[in-house]
């Protein structure tokens, strides 16, 4: 290779890697990968699932081991083999859990592990969400830095000119000032929008970890949200924050099926084999034990009737919460088509008479119809027109984001 292509082919080599833009769908994935939250959501759905098939079997048996009749007292005290009922005993009892009550507490280890599947996703879906509102900030306090840049550096042709028409002894003093004192106001405000833009890049990181200050790709479309408003109330239904009260009731509807159940007693069985002295014969035993549950209506009754009130309890909870999800997301609903349609008007007609107001005050300024103070008046109308713009388009975007993430996507905005 000739010295000149070697030395291009290393300079390339050495060169820093362009940062890819990070796009909102990006951001939101590695945040989701990124988080220990849904990991330890696994853990608990496992716990859940091992919990439900350790609860469908029998308990461990029991290993009994005893002396029966041993003499303390008499020529035969603490003797095992003299005494004719003295006896060794070994033996095992079992309880005998009835399958019904067994499958009761599968069922409700069951619906904890559904319980803990849906709370992830509800996490999800906040990680997202929370993610997708740091990516906005960031996007829209850069984009106010770019406006006001631009109009700074108006700004800064508009105070040359008003000073060489001040050195030309045209102009005023006080024209000047007040176009040092527009530059000064649009440098205040940058310097906040870069505090804004700081915070939120820390914000991101707090999501995304490392490279939340790479560049940002476009911004999704905010035109649209994955909302069936005809059908709003079920489609909330599913909503995982109701879904994980449907789920509690469930799980409290379980526990009071099971409590029902208690009242019917297990039976435990044993067996024994007792060993007596060698002149004896030796003995098995073999009894059953039942419990006697004698004031079921101020016990087991009432344990069942104190869970059936939780699961009604729990019911009553999650109808409410529906009811009051529908109407907030419904007031987001109006909110952010209200912002779409003052968009549009931004867009079409504030915008281009901002623009058409300054032309028209430079056209006359420097016609020597309009003084530098009409002209500094109409550039701070357009900066103004501008900028609430685009913290309209920033507000509208942020009511995209919670409406649009209310579930978790797949793979971020579709």
């Amino acid at each position: 290779m000739h010295r000149t292509g070697v030395v291009i082919a290393c300079f390339i080599l050495v060169l820093p890697a362009q940062a890819q833009p990070l796009s909102l769908q990006d951001a939101q994935r590695r945040a989701v990968a990124r988080s220990q939250q849904l990991a330890g959501q696994d853990s608990a759905i496992a716990a859940a699932r091992e919990m439900a098939v350790a609860a469908g079997q029998l308990p461990d048996p029991v290993l009994k081991l005893g002396i029966d009749n041993l003499p303390v007292t008499g020529e035969d005290r603490f003797s095992l083999t003299r005494d004719f009922m003295t006896m060794r005993r070994i033996g095992v009892m079992q309880e005998i859990t009835r399958s019904e009550k067994r499958e009761l507490r599968q069922q409700r280890f069951g619906r904890e592990a559904e319980k803990a599947a849906v709370e992830k996703a509800a996490a999800s879906a906040v990680i997202q969400r929370n993610t997708a509102l740091a990516w906005l900030d960031r996007y829209y306090a850069e984009a106010m830095q770019r406006v006001i840049a631009e109009q700074s550096a108006q700004a800064k042709r508009e105070i040359a000119a008003a000073e060489a028409v001040y050195r030309g002894g045209r102009g005023s003093q006080a024209d000047v000032i007040a176009a040092h004192g527009t530059l000064a106001a649009l440098e205040d405000r940058a310097s906040e929008f870069r505090r804004r833009a700081a915070s939120a890049t820390a914000t991101l990181g707090r999501w995304i970890g490392e490279g939340a200050d790479a560049p940002l790709a476009p911004r999704p479309a905010i035109d649209a949200v994955q909302l069936d408003l005809q059908n709003l109330e079920q489609d909330l239904a599913h909503h995982p924050e109701i879904a994980v009260l449907a789920r509690q009731e469930e799980v409290a509807t379980a526990e009071a099926k099971l409590a029902q159940a208690s009242s019917k007693p297990d039976w435990s069985v044993e067996f024994a084999y007792q060993q007596r002295g060698s002149d004896y014969s030796n003995m098995v035993s073999l009894g059953v034990s039942i419990p006697l549950p004698w004031d079921t209506g101020n016990r087991q009754d009432r344990e069942a009737a104190a869970k059936f009130a939780a699961a009604e309890q729990a019911r009553a909870q999650r109808e409410e919460q529906l009811r009051a999800h529908v109407g907030e997301v419904r007031a987001l609903l109006a909110e952010w088509q209200s912002g779409r349609e003052r968009m549009t008007r931004y867009e079409r007609e504030l915008i281009p008479l901002a623009a058409e107001r300054s032309r028209a005050s430079l056209a006359a300024y420097q016609g020597g119809r309009a003084s530098l103070t009409d002209l500094l008046l109409a550039r701070r109308n357009e900066t103004e027109v501008r900028m609430l713009a685009v913290q309209l388009e920033m507000e509208t975007a942020r009511l995209w984001a919670q409406l649009n993430f209310l579930t978790p996507h797949a793979g971020g905005p579709q």
